[in-house]
């Protein structure tokens, strides 16, 4: 699985998996934009794969920012040739009852997941359509793109809506070429996941050993966390598939936590 020749724009590529699947896109060959909230982690991953050999952009982005997200795509296309693949990844995490969830919370959370996801898609398509050379659009979903949690409504609504997103892409995106997926992981051991032990710890009042035996890998078929790699094989593989075979369609990796 190569990438050799291909741009690619990486949200939330300072951290975790959005960090991750952009080192394995530049081990592949891709040219890759960093982009992140927190610009200072974006270059510093970006100076190690320049270390590398890579060729890479950081970038500073809110991702809910219109006019940001745009002049970042372009900044990336100007800087790097084109643009070939979108990964938006950027996310953030807030748990707590619905009946005690703030309205503010819960519009920061839908912002930066299914804003960011739109901004992101659209300037990435308008890029793409431009090109003429087609291109690759995935989301990070989740499990919670299939079932729900407790605590979790703004988060559970969301990505059950980049599902949707993805399908409406696949559909208008095929006559350019443009072909969308949407990566479905269990918990990820990130900083993400690992402020919402103590998190759900206080709220379900258990101990966190117990959220993360009893909660987090309960349904597992081995106990295990999801790994950084797990992830960035498939979004490795569903950027260098050959057709549209796949398009619209999502892939769980959790170790057997939700099976399709």
């Amino acid at each position: 699985m190569r990438l050799d020749g291909k741009v690619a724009f990486v949200t939330g590529a300072g951290s975790g998996i959005g960090q991750r699947i952009a080192q394995r896109y530049a081990e592949a060959g891709a040219a890759v934009a960093l982009a992140d909230l927190n610009e200072a982690a974006a270059q510093a991953t970006a100076d190690a794969l320049a270390r590398q050999g890579a060729r890479v952009l950081a970038l500073g982005v809110d991702v809910t920012d219109e006019a940001g997200v745009d002049a970042a795509i372009a900044a990336t296309a100007n800087a790097l040739g084109g643009l070939d693949i979108l990964v938006s990844n950027a996310g953030i995490q807030i748990v707590a009852p619905v009946t005690e969830f703030d309205f503010a919370d819960w519009k920061r959370l839908l912002a930066v997941h299914l804003d960011g996801a739109f901004l992101s898609t659209r300037a990435a398509m308008r890029q793409m359509i431009a090109q003429g050379r087609g291109g690759v659009i995935l989301y990070m979903g989740s499990v919670h793109s299939k079932l729900a949690s407790v605590l979790k409504a703004p988060y559970v609504t969301a990505k059950h809506g980049l599902e949707g997103l993805c399908r409406v892409v696949a559909k208008e995106g095929a006559e350019h070429g443009i072909r969308a997926n949407v990566i479905c992981p269990g918990f990820v051991r990130t900083p993400l996941v690992d402020k919402q032990i103590p998190e759900q710890s206080r709220a379900l009042g258990i101990s966190e050993e117990d959220v993360i035996r009893k909660v987090m890998l309960k349904d597992t078929v081995d106990g295990e966390f999801t790994t950084l790699d797990d992830v960035a094989d498939v979004a490795l593989f569903f950027a260098s598939f050959k057709s549209n075979a796949l398009t619209g369609q999502s892939l769980v990796a959790s170790h057997g936590w939700f099976m399709q």
